[in-house]
């Protein structure tokens, strides 16, 4: 039993984790073993990402009148949350888990105010990182910056050639 002084230092902490995020995934994770839940929270840590394990009472206090109160009905039984700034990364971390651990269930989450379900936040899954994004269009970009410079970079005979061809059609 947590004294009135603990619980509510527990609800400021988990009043400052709410407002400080803008996403988070709800678990259950009955069955696995410390082992298996410390592996999560290291894979997690690496990527700026809190998974922590929740007091269900105390933490429904806390989500008071945050963005997060539509989450209030997914605190039932053995519960954890992942605090992210970066909901993909989170999303593909928490499904790869699920899918080799039986034993934590995803069961939803909040993204920018928006409330997820478990077919959600699969979705949301396979969608690629901001760093992956951001790599594809460069590489869409640098393609034709490719085929300028191979103009450019061509002999001089190639670029008379193409000069002269282009000034016939004109």
């Amino acid at each position: 039993m947590i004294n009135k002084e603990k619980k509510k230092i527990y609800i400021e902490e988990m009043k400052e984790f709410f407002n400080k995020t803008s996403s988070v995934f709800v678990t259950h994770y009955q069955g696995l073993t410390v082992k298996q839940i410390d592996n999560l929270r290291s894979e997690m840590r690496k990527h700026g990402i809190l998974f922590k394990i929740t007091k269900n009472r105390i933490t429904k206090l806390a989500l008071g009148n945050s963005k997060f109160k539509k989450l209030e009905n997914l605190f039932t039984g053995p519960t954890a949350i992942a605090f992210s700034e970066d909901p993909i990364t989170s999303a593909k971390i928490l499904t790869k888990f699920a899918k080799t651990n039986s034993n934590l269930k995803i069961i939803g989450g909040l993204m920018e105010e928006e409330p997820l379900s478990v077919e959600d936040v699969a979705k949301i899954a396979t969608l690629p990182t901001l760093t992956e994004a951001r790599a594809n269009i460069a590489s869409i970009l640098v393609v034709p910056a490719q085929k300028i410079m191979s103009i450019l970079l061509a002999p001089g005979s190639k670029i008379a050639i193409l000069a002269l061809s282009k000034s016939k059609k004109n």
